[in-house]
């Protein structure tokens, strides 16, 4: 669908602690990306602002949406945001102090037209150091993968789910804080969604779930293949 929010923080985070919902609310920024048309490069809440908005690009992706949603895991882990910064060059300052200083190739991937490279050549701080002892080593692994100067190098959406990360909220004896099973609604996706790769669907819906997800007023469209025989395992 190509829309982009544009302002993923916790300030736009929806929690219900009674049901275990979690909304994103405040469109007000969303648009839906075009290739080939420009797009303000000034947007997004400047913790949780992607680099290549920093350095000004116009021409940028939901991508944008993905490193936001790493902050906010970030901040989740940590108790403060990730980058804290006091401006736009301070705030990339601070991305440059875990992931190091862009090379060209990096800074041609997030703007090809930004020519003001100024920026003290650092290493990159794995960010192992950075997290408190005892941080999952998977929740660990997903922000490496997240936190990376190439857009089309971070994981979309969907793939994010599929990280190992999650794999928690898929086994079978995973229930809520209360007891009860994790909702279908996890595991209820669009066509759109799972035609990403054929593999998709066998990782997000566990084999489990897969009986109910069919039964549900939102059924799955008939599969084939190996797809088709989990289903039909699923169901005898």
């Amino acid at each position: 669908m190509g829309i982009c929010h544009r302002d993923i923080k916790p300030q736009n985070l929806l929690v219900d602690p009674e049901r275990f919902v979690l909304k994103l609310c405040d469109f007000g920024s969303a648009k839906s990306l075009v290739k080939g048309e420009p797009n303000v490069a000034y947007i997004c809440s400047r913790y949780y602002r992607a680099p290549e908005l920093i350095f000004g690009s116009t021409d940028y992706s939901t991508a944008i949406d993905v490193w936001s949603l790493g902050c906010v895991l970030s901040e989740l882990l940590l108790g403060s945001p990730m980058f804290p910064g006091s401006s736009g060059v301070d705030q990339l300052v601070e991305v440059i102090k875990i992931l190091g200083t862009p090379n060209k190739d990096e800074l041609k991937a997030m703007n090809p037209n930004y020519q003001e490279f100024r920026f003290p050549l650092l290493r990159a701080n794995p960010l192992v150091n950075i997290f408190a002892p005892g941080t999952p080593a998977p929740a660990i692994d997903f922000l490496n993968k997240v936190f990376t100067y190439v857009p089309t190098d971070r994981p979309k959406a969907i793939e994010g789910c599929l990280h190992p990360f999650f794999d928690v909220l898929r086994e079978p004896a995973t229930v809520m804080p209360d007891g009860t099973p994790i909702p279908l609604l996890l595991f209820q996706f669009t066509q759109e969604e799972l035609s990403l790769s054929p593999d998709v669907r066998v990782k997000l819906i566990p084999s489990h779930r897969v009986e109910e997800v069919q039964a549900s007023p939102n059924p799955l469209p008939p599969v084939t293949g190996v797809l088709g025989e989990l289903t039909s395992v699923a169901e005898s």
